[in-house]
């Protein structure tokens, strides 16, 4: 099964307690997906969850319910 977590990169970066993106802005990282090297979602994932409207809880029940 395929789940697409999706959440807009903005969202992902806020959420980001490791820094990586900063340092992937900062060229510290090269070819990081979604700051310097392209993103490509999903085309036919089973199901979406859209992190940055769902809750944990939310997103847990979808996946539950498959």
């Amino acid at each position: 099964m395929e789940v697409y977590v999706n959440a807009p990169l903005e969202i992902c970066e806020q959420r980001d307690p490791k820094g990586l993106y900063a340092r992937a802005r900062a060229n510290e990282i090269k070819e990081f997906t979604g700051v310097s090297a392209p993103y490509e979602p999903p085309g036919n994932a089973d199901i979406e969850l859209p992190t940055d409207q769902l809750t944990v809880a939310e997103s847990s029940r979808r996946l539950l319910n498959i």
